[in-house]
């Protein structure tokens, strides 16, 4: 039986991007106080300044621990549990509403498209007290399948 044979694609800016664009479940990774990691499952995107942008509250850990510390990660997941992922590594900036209000308009667009009514919707960040994460790439890693190695795979398949 042929194996699955784990992939690692070196990719520029540019393929990182193309890859994130259309997948929106991340994992997003800051650093609490102690130094330890939090991780919070979201819903990302990428603006058109090539950031990813994830919206949240003021009160969550994610927020808080980016605008004590701007270094975070984002696991950028395909929709298939076994699907292609990449980490990408930048650094994060918070802002909370009415500052948001704009950038919330280019999240909900690069994930969802058109909003059927703009103010509606600029109207209900501001009343939720929304707040934005956006993290500025400065490194990734290649995009990643699983499987096996190739030289474990061969050792199989000849056994």
């Amino acid at each position: 039986m042929a194996r699955t044979i784990s992939t690692n694609t070196t990719v520029d800016r540019d393929g990182m991007l193309d890859f994130v664009r259309p997948r929106h479940r991340m994992l997003v990774a800051t650093t609490r106080a102690d130094g330890r990691p939090q991780m919070s499952p979201v819903t990302g995107g990428v603006d058109d300044h090539g950031r990813i942008v994830i919206s949240t509250y003021p009160g969550r850990a994610k927020a808080r621990n980016a605008a004590r510390r701007p270094a975070a990660s984002v696991l950028v997941l395909s929709d298939e549990w076994d699907g292609a992922w990449i980490q990408v590594d930048g650094e994060a900036e918070v802002l909370h509403v009415p500052e948001a209000v704009e950038g919330l308009v280019d999240y909900f667009r690069c994930i969802s498209g058109e909003h059927p009514d703009w103010e509606e919707y600029r109207e209900a960040m501001m009343l939720q007290g929304k707040s934005l994460l956006r993290i500025t790439p400065t490194r990734w890693s290649p995009i990643s399948t699983g499987g096996f190695p190739p030289e474990v795979a061969a050792r199989l398949d000849a056994s």
